[in-house]
């Protein structure tokens, strides 16, 4: 998958349909989560989708979440969320400004607010892994 800051690049330049497109090829490029783990322990509540987020901790202590959605947007969004947290200790995880960094996409204003609407719950739910996990 590409870098936030080259998504963000091209992101800028595209037109409605093609920022769809980018964040339905996103989604797309996710790592597979098993449909074991999607249960109501790991759904996020408050999006209009279903949203599951499953964390695991590695070794050496970063945390790494599997996600999906039943709807290909959602899931670029999620995409663009696990961008700025995928793979990171707790401690980065809470101290990232992960509604700062997903700012220049403009979510809100780009797509409905059905879409946008569980962001951050999805967001608040890692936030509050992380804090479990944190030193």
């Amino acid at each position: 998958m590409a870098t936030l800051p080259d998504i963000r690049e091209e992101y800028a330049f595209l037109d409605a349909d093609d920022r769809y497109r980018l964040l339905i090829d996103l989604g797309k490029a996710l790592e597979p989560m098993p449909d074991a783990l999607k249960t109501d322990a790991t759904l996020v509540r408050g999006c209009s989708a279903a949203v599951w987020v499953y964390p695991t901790l590695r070794e050496g202590g970063t945390l790494h979440f599997l996600a999906d959605s039943n709807a290909a947007i959602t899931k670029g969004i999620i995409a663009l969320v696990l961008l700025t947290v995928q793979d990171r200790a707790a401690d980065e995880i809470l101290a990232a400004d992960v509604e700062g960094t997903l700012a220049p996409f403009d979510l809100r204003n780009q797509l409905s607010s059905n879409r946008t609407q569980g962001i951050p719950n999805m967001i608040a739910l890692i936030r509050e892994t992380a804090a479990r996990y944190a030193n």
